[in-house]
């Protein structure tokens, strides 16, 4: 521990549908799935934890069904109607127009922000009781189980950008609790850009791509978003985060998740604590490098959503410890900065996470738009036992989602998408609008009345267990102002903790980082003034940057300087727990049997292992799942090379092959090995090094073995470890000065 701290311390379901409360279903029941198009969809599957049933209404099967018109006659829609063959199209033709009015109308407006994202069903698991702390039903007995939807996204970029850009990351928790919908709406950073929610369309303008030439897509290399970050130093502690190990995650499955403002927990007394969310990954935290990250973009622009598709079919379900930091209400204040500024976070060291449950996905969407595309997340979005805080980020965002939806949605009838469900009826006096899907009966919609007996009735703290605002929240000033607070003015000392806590090759990796960025900013100017923000955090920081992006170099400002750290911040100082779901790519040849066989035997290992492993070789074969022409060590995650393998790596001659790029195979292992992964070579597969100047026996993360069973059997012990590593980082060069040791 590092800390000397002085200063930081509906809607209404209605009679004809049926409605399970989660509460009550029992999450094993059985249940028959047709068999589809998707091969992962097994009949007669058990029922997991979190799948209650509620969606199954809403599913459409059309195995061995005829077609039909959204209004139910059955038609043949493959051909137009013509007067004669080849006349001409008649507009009576209804088949045709209402099918291709549908297609038209297809599409959605795209999220502003979060555009481009993916998504999993699961549930959340509480390990106690905890009405000592808050009256929110679903956290009010222990292994009681709460549905949940996860939607992970990036931020800047359109729906069609890659997932392996640079960003902040979205993690939005739906809670389909048994007292109504809690929306999460987090990131991957525990704090925010900006402070004032008056700030986020000039944030966001800033950041999306120019407007003169739509460049670039989903990067923040550009003088719009560097000038508004160097003018703005709110942002500079989340561009720390972004320009980090955690802007590009390796999976969403390796991400933490954070719900960046201050809420509140209340008891059904009254008593309320601030909290920060906190979802911890049980799969560990690593990340990409940059360059890695862009090829990956190129290779498989869907990496992400393919790895969380992946790991949830093959059983290998991501977990998160969910917890929070608890404050007292007197606290607000107590450790040198303002928890109600979205720009800072509490170091653990200073108030620990308790957990309060774990959340586990276990189920695929069905279907990519109605559940992906159209959930419509809303920190608004809150139940019983939880309040809001008066951060003023958090109250901007409280009005920007309704409205944001109802413009993608066109009307205010979103919560009827069946993925906005709650699992509740819905009681209150709200009619029409756009998409109306409900009957409502009550002729009585107004209250207070007297005609209904006065119902829908009103719910609050001691009837009907409803919504109850915290009783300790207080107006501390109540003159109209325009303006920051004075406990919010501190932009730099968090950044510089941040810093701080990064072990040394992660800080070579945001200077790298910010160094790509300026390098693409045209602007003099801001590029200056970026530096001179950078110099306030940390002057070796400016330094390095500015040198390599022709800026001069401004005198060191240790105004805000100082030498705390947290544990809790590197992505690369731990090893994962555990490898399940990660890639590794086998490497063998068709010319040798024994070279397929060692491949089989080393795939039926690290498949017990939960790990994915992919034989490469010339072409397909029994026993081969890929081949070189599309394969490339940003796909993998280690990667191996069997014995007899060694004219694969010739560089010209008889054995030069036109079935994959040249030097195919030899760049994958070259690459890997520049990429800090796992590399392994059996018998002469140590060719793969020949002319590298890298050897084979004396270097961290690369094994050797002989082709004997028993050798093969131990260096599969040994590259799991090497898995665990994931990045082994002596082989990324420091700046002149810098040491590797943390």
């Amino acid at each position: 521990m590092h800390f000397s701290f002085t200063r930081m311390k509906s809607t209404v379901l209605g009679s004809l549908l049926l409605l399970q409360v989660a509460s009550a279903a029992c999450p094993f029941m059985d249940r028959e799935v047709h068999e589809g198009p998707n091969p992962h969809v097994r009949r007669a599957e058990k029922r997991l934890p979190g799948d209650d049933g509620f969606l199954d209404k809403f599913y459409v099967d059309d195995t061995d069904a005829f077609t039909t018109t959204d209004f139910g006659t059955p038609v043949s829609d493959r051909v137009s109607l013509k007067a004669g063959e080849r006349g001409p199209t008649l507009l009576e033709d209804f088949v045709l127009r209402t099918k291709i009015t549908r297609f038209d109308h297809e599409r959605v407006p795209e999220r502003a922000v979060h555009a481009r994202g993916a998504a999993a069903h699961g549930y959340f698991e509480s390990y106690a009781d905890w009405s000592n702390i808050t009256s929110a039903s679903f956290l009010a007995q222990k292994g009681k189980i709460t549905p949940v939807f996860l939607r992970f996204s990036t931020v800047a970029g359109s729906r069609g950008s890659a997932d392996t850009v640079r960003d902040i990351h979205g993690f939005a928790v739906r809670f389909y609790t048994d007292a109504g919908n809690l929306d999460v709406v987090g990131n991957n950073a525990p704090v925010f850009f900006i402070q004032d929610a008056m700030q986020f369309p000039d944030l966001v303008h800033s950041v999306k791509p120019q407007p003169d030439n739509e460049i670039p897509q989903a990067g923040t290399a550009h003088d719009t978003a560097w000038d508004f970050f160097s003018q703005n130093p709110s942002t500079m502690h989340a561009l720390m985060w972004a320009l980090s190990g955690h802007g590009i995650p390796r999976s969403y499955r390796h991400m933490p998740g954070f719900g960046v403002h201050t809420f509140r927990f209340i008891t059904d007394e009254g008593v309320s604590k601030l909290i920060k969310w906190h979802f911890k990954p049980k799969q560990g935290m690593t990340s990409f490098v940059w360059s890695e990250a862009q090829t990956l973009a190129g290779m498989n622009a869907d990496f992400h959503r393919q790895d969380l598709w992946d790991a949830i079919v093959e059983g290998n379900y991501p977990e998160w410890e969910v917890g929070v930091q608890l404050v007292d209400e007197k606290d607000v204040l107590s450790f040198g900065f303002d928890l109600l500024d979205p720009t800072k976070f509490i170091p653990q060291e200073i108030v620990p996470v308790t957990p309060i449950g774990k959340m586990v996905l276990n189920r695929n969407p069905r279907n990519y738009f109605a559940e992906t595309e159209q959930v419509m997340m809303n920190p608004g979005h809150v139940v019983r036992g939880i309040d809001f805080s008066d951060d003023p980020l958090l109250q901007g965002r409280l009005f920007s989602y309704v409205d944001t939806q109802i413009n993608r949605h066109g009307g205010p009838n979103f919560e009827q998408v069946p993925i906005n469900r709650p699992r509740v009826t819905v009681h209150n006096n709200n009619r029409d609008g756009a998409g109306q899907g409900l009957i409502h009966l009550n002729r009585i919609a107004y209250g207070k009345n007297s005609l209904n007996n006065g119902s829908p009735k009103l719910a609050n703290q001691t009837a009907g267990k409803g919504f109850f605002t915290a009783p300790q929240r207080r107006i501390v000033d109540g003159a109209y102002v325009r303006d920051v607070s004075p406990t919010f003015m501190d932009f730099w000392t968090q950044p510089r903790l941040f810093w701080n806590s990064l072990i040394p090759a992660e800080k070579q990796f945001v200077v790298n980082a910010a160094r790509f960025e300026l390098s693409k900013v045209s602007s003099m100017a801001v590029r200056e003034n970026a530096i001179r923000q950078f110099n306030l955090i940390d002057h070796g920081l400016a330094t390095r940057v500015a040198e390599a992006i022709g800026v001069e170099v401004p005198p060191a400002d240790d105004t805000y300087y100082h030498d705390n750290k947290t544990d809790y911040i590197s992505v690369f100082r731990n090893p994962l727990p555990h490898i399940k779901g990660l890639n590794v790519a086998i490497l063998a040849t068709v010319k040798s049997e024994k070279s397929l066989q060692q491949a089989k035997y080393l795939a039926n290992a690290f498949r017990a292992d939960g790990v994915r492993p992919t034989i490469l070789a010339e072409r397909f074969v029994a026993g081969v799942d890929a081949t070189y022409v599309a394969a490339h060590a940003v796909l993998f995650d280690g990667i191996i090379v069997t014995d007899g393998t060694a004219d694969l790596f010739r560089l010209k001659g008889a054995s030069a092959s036109t079935l994959f790029p040249p030097q195919a195979p030899g760049n994958m292992v070259r690459d890997g090995y520049a990429y800090g992964k796992p590399i392994a070579l059996v018998g002469n597969g140590k060719t793969a090094f020949e002319g590298t100047g890298v050897s084979a026996h004396n270097e961290e993360g690369v094994y050797t073995a002989a082709s004997e069973e028993s050798e093969l059997k131990a260096l599969v012990a040994k590259f799991e470890e090497g898995l665990k590593t994931f990045k082994f980082l002596n082989r990324f060069a420091l700046d002149e000065g810098e040491v590797k040791s943390a």
